[in-house]
Order: C-alpha cells, then sequence, then structure tokens
C-alpha cells in the first residue's frame, strides 16, 4: 500500500547528509519533498500541516550525535511523528464485558464490511481462542446473507440464520438471544453499507445500536478512498459512538493516505488492516510497524509473528529432523517449503517485511512472473512420486512430459530442477557444524551467482 510514499520519502530522506547540525535552512528542501510526498499519497492537507509543523520544530536545532548522520537523525524525527500521527501504540479489542460481547460493523457499501467480518471471527477465534458467533443484518444487498454464510463455513464459525423478509432489529434481538445459548463469547453483526447522508438508513444502524449495546462498534473503510475515508468515518462518528477502524485493501494500490489521516481527523483508532483477499489476510494495525515499513525499515515484528501462525510445525519439524538424519532433500519437501513461503505472502510480501529490503521486493516482483510459487507447485505436481523422491532420473523426454502435463516449457522445468539443487547444497550444509552461517553464504551465491536468484528471473 505503501509503495509509491516509500519510495518519495526515501528519495527526499537522503538529501540530507554531510551537515553536523539540522537547521531551517538545510532541512527547507526535505520538509517540502516530504510534504509532496505526504499530499501525493492523498494524505489530508490538515493532518500534513500539522505533520510538517512538528517535524520542523522538532528538527531545527537538532544536534547531530557523532554516532548518528543527519539523515538518521531526520530520519527518526519523521518516524516518530509518524507514529504520533497513527496513533502512539494499537489499541487492541476491548472484550471485557458479560458473554456474549458484540461487535457491530458499520461503513459504506463496498467498503468490505462482510469480508472483514469473517476474517475478525477467524482471527478472534485463533488468536483469542474464543468461540465467536456471526450474523448479517444486510437484508437489502443480494446475496449478501448467503456470503457470510459461505465466509463463516469457510473459517468455521457458528453462523445465525437470517432471511431478507426479516427486519435487522428483529435479527439482532434473535441472534443475540442464540448467541447467549450458545454460550458464545462474541456476536459479531454485519450490517447493510449506507451512506452518511441517508437518513433513514443511519436511524436503522442507530436503533440496532441502541438493541444490541455493542462492546465495540467498528468503522470499515476502504483504504482506497484515500482522504474521502476518514471524512466518512468523521460523519458515521458524529451519529454512532465508534470505537476504532478497520482499513481494508490495504494490499491493493493505494497510496496510504487513509491510515495516515483517518487517526487525526476522527481521533479513533485503526485496530486492523486487511491485507488481501484471504480469509486469514488481517493484521494488528501496530502504528510503529507500520512507519517503520513506510521509511523503508521493514517489519521483522509482523514477520516473526506471521511466521509461526501460518507455517506448518509438523512438517518444519519433519524436514529438520530428516536433514539432521543426513537424508536428501527431495522435491516432495521442496514443493513443502514452496507451499510454506506462498502462505508467509511469497517472496516480496516477506521481503517487504526486511529492514532494507523494501526495494528489493520491488524488482524481485517485477523479476517474477505473476504466481511463481503457483509454477512451480504444478511442475512438480506433474511429476511421479518416483520423480520427485530421485529427481536426477527426469530426462529429456520426462521434462518434456512434465512441462506438458504443468503448462510450462522445458526451460521452466529446468530452472525448478537447478534451484531445487542449490536448495540441497543448502540444506547439506546446514546439517553439517556451523549450519546456518554455511546456508547463509549459500543463499548469498543464490542471489548473485549465474542462473542462480529468482524463480522466472
Amino acid at each position: 500500500m505503501f509503495d509509491s510514499l516509500t519510495e518519495r520519502l526515501s528519495a527526499s530522506l537522503s538529501g540530507i547528509s554531510g551537515k553536523a547540525k539540522l537547521n531551517e535552512e538545510n532541512i527547507q528542501d526535505t520538509l517540502r519533498e516530504v510534504r509532496m510526498a505526504l499530499l501525493e499519497a492523498d494524505v489530508a492537507l490538515s493532518v500534513v500541516k500539522d505533520f510538517i509543523d512538528q517535524v520542523r520544530i522538532r528538527a531545527v536545532g537538532q544536534e547531530v550525535a557523532r554516532s548518528l548522520s543527519p539523515g538518521q537523525v531526520f530520519v527518526k524525527i519523521v518516524n516518530d511523528e509518524l507514529v504520533k500521527v497513527m496513533g502512539a501504540e494499537n489499541d487492541s479489542l476491548n472484550l471485557s464485558t458479560q458473554p456474549p460481547g458484540v461487535i457491530l460493523m458499520a461503513g459504506l457499501q463496498g467498503a468490505g464490511k462482510t469480508t472483514s467480518t469473517a476474517k475478525l471471527a477467524l482471527w478472534l477465534k485463533n488468536r483469542e481462542k474464543k468461540k465467536v458467533m456471526v450474523v448479517s443484518t444486510d437484508v437489502y444487498r443480494p446475496a449478501a446473507i448467503d456470503q457470510l454464510r459461505t465466509l463463516a463455513s469457510e473459517a468455521e464459525i457458528d453462523f445465525f440464520e437470517s432471511s431478507t423478509d426479516q427486519k435487522p432489529d428483529e435479527i439482532a434481538k434473535l441472534a443475540l438471544e442464540a448467541a447467549r445459548k450458545q454460550f458464545a463469547d462474541v456476536l459479531i453483526v454485519d450490517t447493510a453499507g449506507r451512506l452518511h447522508i441517508d437518513e433513514d438508513m443511519m436511524s436503522e444502524i442507530k436503533a440496532l445500536h441502541g438493541r444490541l449495546n455493542p462492546i465495540e462498534t467498528l468503522f470499515v473503510v476502504d483504504a482506497m478512498t484515500g482522504q474521502d475515508a476518514a471524512n466518512t468515518a468523521r460523519s458515521f462518528g458524529e451519529v454512532l459512538p465508534l470505537t476504532g477502524i478497520i482499513l481494508t485493501k490495504a494490499d491493493g494500490d493505494a497510496r496510504g493516505g487513509a491510515a495516515l489521516s483517518v487517526r487525526s481527523i476522527t481521533n479513533k483508532p485503526v485496530k486492523f488492516m486487511a491485507v488481501g483477499e484471504k480469509i486469514d489476510a488481517l493484521e494488528v494495525f501496530y502504528p510503529d510497524r507500520i512507519a517503520s515499513r513506510i521509511l523503508g525499515m521493514g517489519d521483522v515484528l509482523s514477520l516473526i509473528e506471521e511466521a509461526e501462525q501460518k507455517i506448518d510445525k509438523k512438517k518444519a519439524n519433519k524436514l529438520a529432523r530428516k536433514i539432521k538424519k543426513g537424508k536428501k532433500f527431495d522435491l516432495e519437501d521442496f514443493r513443502d517449503q514452496i507451499q510454506q513461503m506462498s502462505n508467509m505472502g511469497g517472496i516480496t510480501g516477506m521481503m517487504d517485511k526486511l529492514p532494507g529490503m523494501g526495494g528489493m521486493a520491488k524488482v524481485a516482483e517485477e523479476k517474477l512472473s505473476a504466481n511463481p510459487f503457483g509454477q512451480m507447485e504444478a511442475i512438480i505436481n506433474s511429476m511421479t512420486p518416483g520423480e520427485r523422491r530421485y529427481p536426477d532420473v527426469v530426462n529429456g523426454s520426462r521434462k518434456k512430459r512434465i512441462a506438458t502435463g504443468s503448462g510450462t516449457q522445458i526451460q521452466d522445468v529446468n530452472r525448478l530442477l537447478k534451484q531445487h539443487k542449490q536448495m540441497q547444497k543448502m540444506m547439506k550444509k546446514m546439517s553439517r557444524k556451523g549450519g546456518m552461517a554455511n546456508m547463509m553464504r549459500g543463499m548469498d551465491s543464490m542471489m548473485k551467482g549465474p542462473g542462480g536468484g529468482f524463480p522466472g528471473a
């Protein structure tokens, strides 16, 4: 989401160097560039003005420590102010109430409320170990109830049946009773999309709020709408006592304006950020980590948390035992690793969270085909079990058959076999003394060496 903003800020911040002290004169051009970068990212003008003023006040006269460059000091100031704009820290959900705690989802049409309802339910189930029930009170949009039912089934979440001939208030009442009877910890209520200027619809959601008395009222905002999202949230906040914001479509081409504007304009915290179409693609919004990503410094903590959640520990342990015993790393193992990386958002998703690798992520994305892991998996799946276990038997005629079966070219098959060989060597190095250091050297040569690098390069 923040690619263009990161690019502009990195370019502008690199302009401060070789100065012993930051002053009005030598930061003026940089501040102008930062201002333009924020405006281009569709950050609200009032937010940009306050931000620049704060950075200027803090930067002017700032002594530069011997161990730091002026650029590093300035980046720290910009980072601190970005964190402040988005909220000092994450405001977690408040569920300290007599069960079931009700979460009411509100927002405009097409913002992604129904999907966010299912994502939040799955997050609460997996991360907080809560028994969750979901219900749709959207009796206006065709198939809205069906959509939530399908998503709830996919996430294995309890779904309360409702129909379009019922009134939203009636549905809410019955769902609350059902949640109590089934001892649900949380009831998440999806509502119909509405415009803040539609008085009848706003009265309806106000009545729903009164009926349910939710512990959390979350406003779902489409990150693609920029600063308009923040203004709409403010309008909703005047009718409903909002407790937080969920940013959706943050993985798209959004310029980041909504994320930077919404907290300042509404004075409500951004609690979650949807980062993909998959049902588990929901991240807790940590302002300090987002600021770090914007400035190209990565987000290692989020990467670690993601790894803990998404990596199949059984498969990882099985592979570790296999390598330790000195057994060969075959194509079955390679496929497992590909699947694990794919679950982590692929090479670009991981690089984006590593310090100083934001630029590399972009290069990798340009070099990679649309779905490199899908292609690699298809090639391996086109092989026989014997070929996967003993790749050396794959000769010319077999390569032709595998390429035809996977819808790829013979050179794609050759490339995969070569990459597997490189991975095999790295795994062998890991099994020896000083394994990790050996592996890192191997990865380095894989990135730089002839014929190595990314799949599809």
